[in-house]
């Protein structure tokens, strides 16, 4: 039988798990909307920040560094994947680019796999959000509520770039026109590169964050990857309220069905997603753009 205080416990675990959706989903959204990229090895990114993160961990066992130091691993990867082989793809089929992206998300499992082995690696949470918390009506562990603050202070920060700063607006008007932007003088291939460049880090972060949560496999991306897409269908392509909107969606519909049956949380993920498509075929934020 279902209990209030279980009921409530999945409702905080799909606050937690959307927030961190919102925060991959808007480097995704950011780096196809701006770029015309649909970049299949973000959750390839999301799993190497939390290797990141964890190698610094061992040096260091400092969290703060970890979370720095996979934030700008990934970003770092993200700048050198860019420059060096998503550039030449900007023109070409979105086939081609889906096939090197997934490519690239291949190679980097399997060289993690071939570093760290496929056994699980842990980080435990830091020790001021160790344990649990009392709310009074239930007990609930104490790091899962610190992620939803610190994915909420990301997501502010990257709001703030993208709409209190001229990058953020040259951002916002490729993702609405780009062939105008570079018609202005702007080099849109610089400001392509930091894109992709925020776009991973975004992604390395919430997979350092995420890695107290769950362990660490070479395998952890794929399914943030396949919840990711969902998430930036329902809430809109490149737009980054809807993919904090989505992703807040997606996550409660994920943790409150797997309350009742674990087997049927994608089947109404994607049913939710194939709702929002018959309804608004550009989701629930987003408007007609780039295709």
């Amino acid at each position: 039988m279902i209990s209030w205080p279980n009921l409530v416990s999945q409702l905080f675990n799909g606050l937690a798990l959307g927030a961190l959706l919102a925060l991959i989903s808007s480097g995704l959204t950011i780096i196809y909307g701006t770029l015309g990229v649909l970049n299949l090895a973000h959750g390839a990114m999301f799993m190497i920040g939390g290797y990141a993160g964890f190698v610094t961990y061992q040096y260091t066992e400092s969290f703060i560094l970890a979370v720095i130091a996979g934030s700008l691993f990934v970003m770092l990867l993200g700048v050198v994947m860019e420059r060096v082989i998503i550039r030449h793809f900007y023109h070409r089929p979105h086939e081609d680019q889906l096939l090197v992206t997934f490519g690239l998300g291949i190679c980097f499992v399997e060289l993690v796999r071939l570093i760290f082995s496929s056994q699980s690696q842990l980080v435990p949470p830091p020790a001021l959000f160790q344990g649990i918390t009392n709310l009074g009506f239930m007990f609930y562990p104490t790091y899962r509520l610190a992620v939803v603050g610190i994915v909420a202070v990301a997501l502010g920060a990257l709001f703030i770039i993208l709409y209190r700063t001229r990058l953020g607006m040259i951002v916002r008007a490729g993702i609405e026109d780009s062939v105008m932007v570079d018609s202005l003088g702007i080099n849109v291939y610089r400001v392509f590169m930091i894109v992709f460049g925020i776009g991973a880090m975004a992604a390395g972060f919430a997979g350092i964050v995420n890695a107290p949560v769950v362990s660490l496999t070479p395998g952890i991306g794929d399914d943030i990857l396949v919840q990711t897409f969902v998430v930036v269908v329902i809430g809109g392509v490149g737009s980054f309220p809807g993919a904090i909107l989505g992703g807040l969606i997606a996550g409660e519909i994920i943790s409150v069905t797997s309350m009742f049956n674990p087997g049927y949380a994608y089947v109404m993920l994607f049913a939710a997603m194939t709702l929002v498509l018959v309804v608004r075929p550009h989701g629930l934020l987003g408007v007609p753009g780039r295709e």
